[in-house]
Formats: structure tokens, C-alpha cells, sequence
């Protein structure tokens, strides 16, 4: 087994035989400090020979084409393309063989199924695109009734890392009140600890999913993931979603 393939981590959710998905770490890709050594962002000041060779790595190790995409905190959802990269925060597929790709670093990723097995979506969550409805629009994008869907929430800054201001709850409050249940007082004064998964959790509730996985990996604290908070100046790790080639 290559040093990537012993980083890579697995959901645990009950996705049917036919779909794929994994969690990139740090470990096991070319780049230099302070990427080092998986970054797979082509847009952190990485040697692009670098990018490219842990991105063909990731490839070769999964047996499918990642689909990328130029993520800006938007709702936008693609097609997903392994050749032509959109600028969009979402992406789906019927295709097998190739996975959808959300690339974070503290930010939610989120991986979605039908309970079928064939159709697939990946959606990158900072709390501008899930105050937005970037969840919902991914969700409307893979058009599969909501007691089908089964999501994954990937690693993420934590509760106890993410600190924002009072603009951010009342950005969510304003479409779910139940939403501010997912904020306590912060250390200084004006600021607020926000629980992303919680929120998620609400805006995916609020379209009748219920069937939500994952969650409660750090991405601030546990080293095995970039984050922007801990490291300004680092990389991006991947959260993918296929199905399996036939």
C-alpha cells in the first residue's frame, strides 16, 4: 500500500456498494512546507508541478477522474467535469468513475448519495455558501427525493475553534430561528463560538433529510488536515464522492 493510500480516511455512513468516497490528509504527496506534503490547491502559492503531480497521485490511487472546481463561496452547482473546471461550490454526477471534489481547508466539505447508488454530489460549505444555500441548491441539482439522500459532513473547524461575529448568526437566524442554538458566547466581546455541523445539520433538515452523517473532526486542531486558522499560508486537503467505474 503507498504512503497515500495509508492516509486517505473513509466515511462511515451506510452508502451503498456502488459509491466511493474519501477524506485526503496531509500525508503523502510531493509538495514542500508549508504545503506539505498533499496540497492539492492550485490557487495557495504551491509549485504548480507539485499540484499537479498529488493531484495525478490521487487519481491513480482511487481509479476515478476527480472533478475540480473554482470554489468562491457561492451557491452555484455544476455538472461535474474531470476536464473543464467551473466556478462553482458544488458538483454532481450520475457518471460513474467520476468524483466530485470539494477542497477545504476549515470550511465544511459535504458528500452526498442517494440511497440507490447513482447519483453523487460534493459541495464545499464556508458559512457564507451554507447561509446562502449551497446545500439546498446542491440537494435541488442531484434532484433525488430528500428521504433518498444520504449526506456526510467531512472535517471542518470545530465548535470549539470557530469564532465569528454577530453578523454570522443573524445571517442564519433570519431563515431558521432554530438556528441559534448552534451559538454560545465567545471569549471577547461582540464574538460568538459557531457549531458549522449543527448548522448544517439545520439547513439540511430544513429540505426533510434526516439520514446526515459524519462530523466532529477538528480541522483547527487535529494535524492531519490544513487549516487556514492554524496556517494561513498552507494547502488544501480533498473530500470526493463517486461511483465506482463499471
Amino acid at each position: 500500500m503507498t504512503p497515500l493510500a495509508q492516509a486517505l480516511l473513509f466515511p462511515d455512513w451506510p452508502a451503498p456498494a456502488t459509491v466511493g468516497a474519501c477524506v485526503t490528509t496531509r500525508e503523502g504527496g510531493v509538495s514542500l512546507p508549508p504545503y506539505d506534503t498533499f496540497n492539492l490547491g492550485d490557487h495557495v502559492g504551491d509549485v504548480p508541478l507539485a499540484v499537479a503531480e498529488n493531484r495525478r497521485r490521487l487519481s491513480e490511487a482511487l481509479g476515478v477522474r476527480p472533478a475540480w472546481l473554482k470554489q468562491v463561496h457561492g451557491v452555484d452547482v455544476a455538472h461535474a467535469d474531470p476536464v473543464h473546471v467551473p466556478q462553482a461550490d458544488a458538483c454532481w454526477t450520475a457518471t460513474p468513475g467520476i468524483a466530485c471534489t470539494a477542497m477545504t481547508a476549515d470550511c465544511l466539505p459535504v458528500l452526498f448519495c442517494d440511497r440507490a447508488g447513482t447519483r453523487v454530489a460534493a459541495a464545499h460549505a464556508g458559512w457564507r455558501g451554507l447561509a446562502a444555500g449551497v446545500l439546498e441548491a446542491t440537494l435541488q441539482a442531484l434532484a433525488v427525493p430528500a428521504d433518498e439522500v444520504l449526506v456526510w459532513l467531512g472535517p471542518a473547524i470545530g465548535a470549539q475553534a470557530f469564532e465569528v461575529g454577530l453578523e454570522v448568526r443573524e445571517a442564519f437566524t433570519a431563515q431558521h430561528p432554530e438556528a441559534c442554538t448552534a451559538f454560545v458566547p465567545g471569549a471577547q466581546p461582540g464574538k460568538l463560538l459557531a457549531d458549522i455541523y449543527a448548522l448544517a445539520r439545520i439547513c439540511l433538515a430544513s429540505c426533510g433529510v434526516r439520514a446526515v452523517y459524519g462530523g466532529g473532526l477538528c480541522t483547527v486542531s487535529d494535524p492531519r488536515f490544513f487549516s487556514y486558522r492554524r496556517t494561513p499560508q498552507g494547502g488544501r486537503f480533498a473530500s470526493l464522492v463517486w461511483l465506482q467505474p463499471r
